[in-house]
């Protein structure tokens, strides 16, 4: 229906891997198409969905934002899109992810205050790679630091990882609610993000921005959104992960100043204008 009754507009604005099937004005936000890469990592019927549906949104979009240069290769790769139909606007993080926000009250709201904890913000899916900080986990408890994972479950996502996180030793928070999440960020010692594939790595910006030492995987558009103000590494190296987050906390300061001014640039503002210049290119 949204086709007929958006028939008078010049284009259609989908922000979100979804558009009508029947228009030719859409333009599409497309974040990632991980279960077209790996589709191991979701269930059969949301791949077999995906594999129908994405393609031909790709193929009738009048124009595709993806979030990264590295989510822009995946679509041109994957859905056979022409390079000059993909536009790239980055995404942004809150003013509310601050190194000032409010970690005494996410602290006491969450139950871990009196003790120090190093942090990864991921939904429960073998794609984060919970599983592979076993050996970070035991490293930190025996320095008295946990490590704590903010995230709930996705019913599209295979269950098969779902208990990972627990066995590899991470205390899990659960869904946390929005209000907290800038001052659990600002509060933790370090993050760390060993995800397989990110399209754009929110939550690694968002720890950057709240000036935490920050971990993450050396793969998809990670390296592009961090730059040099985290540590990358392997995300299959165990060992190296670990090694990376006793660093952080052992000389937290460079990478605490480096990670504000990295962040600051990426503003929704600036992706709310980026979007706005894509529309008024194609409409104008």
């Amino acid at each position: 229906m949204l086709p007929l009754s958006a028939r008078g507009a010049r284009a259609i604005l989908c922000p979100a891997n979804l558009a009508p099937l029947a228009g030719r004005r859409n333009v599409v936000v497309l974040h990632d198409v991980a279960p077209l890469r790996e589709p191991g990592w979701y269930s059969e019927l949301y791949v077999r969905y995906q594999r129908a549906v994405l393609p031909r949104i790709a193929r009738r979009a009048a124009r595709i934002i993806a979030p990264s240069a590295f989510s822009k290769r995946e679509v041109v790769e994957l859905l056979g899109v022409p390079d000059q139909r993909v536009s790239v606007v980055p995404g942004g993080v809150d003013a509310r992810f601050a190194p000032d926000a409010g970690a005494d009250a996410a602290r006491a709201a969450l139950g871990l205050a009196g003790k120090p904890y190093v942090l990864t913000v991921a939904s429960r899916t073998a794609r984060k790679n919970l599983n592979v900080l076993d050996l970070a986990a035991r490293r930190l408890a025996a320095r008295g630091v946990d490590l704590v994972a903010a995230g709930g479950d996705r019913p599209q996502f295979r269950d098969d990882d779902a208990d990972g996180a627990a066995r590899a030793g991470v205390r899990a928070l659960g869904h946390v609610d929005d209000a907290l999440l800038p001052g659990l960020y600002a509060g933790a010692a370090a993050f760390v993000l060993p995800s397989l594939y990110e399209g754009f790595g929110l939550t690694a910006l968002e720890a950057l921005a709240a000036g935490v030492p920050v971990v993450a995987a050396d793969r998809g558009a990670l390296p592009e959104v961090c730059g040099d103000a985290a540590q990358l590494v392997d995300p299959d190296d165990a060992e190296a992960i670990a090694d990376a987050l006793e660093r952080a906390l052992d000389d937290p300061a460079p990478w605490r100043a480096a990670g504000p001014p990295r962040a600051a640039p990426l503003t929704w503002e600036a992706t709310a204008r980026g979007v706005d210049a894509v529309l008024a290119e194609l409409v104008g």
